[in-house]
């Protein structure tokens, strides 16, 4: 199975963003109730992750997503952009 390509991220803060593009390797999406980038954070002071790599979803823990089988994406690809103040998988459809 290939994992599911982040297309764009719009978490500039996050230090695996670098242009709009997630450079971790592979992020992990969810909690028990929220669909959000579980791999976002921040620090000023240094940016992470690998700069000609682009982000892949490794795991989702929103079981109820029409995309989520055994808590892998099957979405070809992803956005992650913000609601409420957090940077979440814009990607996410409820079954």
């Amino acid at each position: 199975m290939d994992m599911p390509v982040v297309n764009s991220c719009e978490a500039d803060a996050c230090v695996y963003n670098i242009e709009h593009s997630c450079r971790a390797l592979a992020i992990t999406v969810g909690s028990e109730r929220s669909a959000y980038c579980d791999t976002f954070f921040t620090d000023s002071s240094a940016k992470g992750g690998d700069p000609a790599a682009t982000g892949h979803v490794g795991a989702c823990k929103m079981a109820a997503c029409q995309h989520n089988v055994r808590f892998e994406c099957q979405a070809p690809a992803i956005s992650v952009g913000f609601t409420a103040n957090h940077a979440d998988c814009l990607t996410y459809a409820p079954a």
